[in-house]
């Protein structure tokens, strides 16, 4: 791999282009290939095992690209999967977004002393207790409290906005228990949340400090990179500007393409589909060992 290697995001659907967005403004002269497993979303009602296969087969799927960094930009699969996954591909560069959001949440709970640290997340990135360990492992003095959320997702990738009537009653009562216990700090435990960013915030209150996991993913990547001396500063032309950006989905391009703009904040081409027979691999199940993210 060179700096000219290209980043893979993979992500169960649209969410992760929220830390494809929060790259291109950290690591602007990248080449970056997005995978959207639309098929098969959403990842959070699903099993460890079940979870840590899909993340396999898109790597693998994707191993000709000779990416230099694979982000797995979601809470979910980087709960279930990330470690894993990384024994699999030893020779490859493998983050997350789960341990760069608790860095973050640790470092906004500040010096009070023992501070009420919030995440909403999906069930299964709140069953698997990954930011627990990743938040404790920082901080031992905090309160933690944890809700799953899970109409979110369906409803965000319906593509209903921020004003949406449902939309904000189910924020309003997923929300009413951390406003009522006093919370210093929310971490937006999906990479779908930051578009609803700004409508939590209203419903908190500005004493909140909400926290984005997908810029924490792409300011630890933009570190990751700079340590390896693997950025890519300039494009082919020789000039400052935009990396370029390929999506794949595993169904239905066209609507993956008209959603899209609302978590990447600008038009893309339509995404190469990939049949999800073209990622199955007949390896014998793994088993699964869940630990502190990275």
């Amino acid at each position: 791999m060179t700096t000219s290697s290209p980043i893979v995001v993979l992500d169960s659907g649209l969410g992760g282009l929220t830390v494809v967005r929060a790259l291109r403004a950290a690591l602007p002269g990248e080449d970056i290939l997005y995978f959207g497993d639309t098929a098969r979303l959403p990842y959070g009602s699903k099993t460890a095992a079940t979870v840590m296969t899909f993340v396999y087969q898109i790597i693998s799927y994707l191993l000709v690209y000779e990416p230099k960094h694979v982000v797995i930009a979601c809470n979910t699969a980087t709960a279930l999967a990330l470690n894993a996954v990384r024994p699999m591909f030893p020779r490859l560069s493998i983050s997350g977004v789960i341990g760069p959001g608790a860095k973050a949440a640790v470092a906004a709970a500040g010096a009070k002393r023992v501070p009420v640290i919030g995440v909403i997340a999906t069930e299964a990135t709140v069953r698997s207790r990954a930011y627990v360990r990743a938040i404790c492992h920082r901080r031992n003095h905090a309160r933690l409290l944890l809700r799953p959320t899970p109409l979110l997702v369906p409803l965000i990738e319906e593509g209903r906005s921020d004003s949406d009537p449902v939309l904000l009653l189910a924020l309003e009562q997923y929300l009413a228990p951390f406003r009522e216990k006093g919370i210093d700090v929310l971490v937006l435990g999906c990479t779908h949340y930051p578009i609803l960013r700004n409508v939590i915030g209203q419903i908190l209150g500005p004493q909140v400090k909400v926290i984005d996991s997908a810029e924490q993913c792409a300011q630890d990547v933009a570190r990751r990179l700079a340590a390896k001396r693997l950025v890519h500063h300039t494009m082919p032309t020789g000039k400052e500007g935009i990396g370029g950006l390929k999506t794949f989905v595993t169904d239905d391009p066209a609507r993956f393409r008209r959603l899209a703009p609302r978590f990447l904040g600008t038009d893309l081409e339509t995404p190469t589909w990939v049949s999800p027979d073209e990622l199955y691999d007949p390896r014998p199940a793994v088993s699964v060992h869940l630990s502190v993210p990275a």
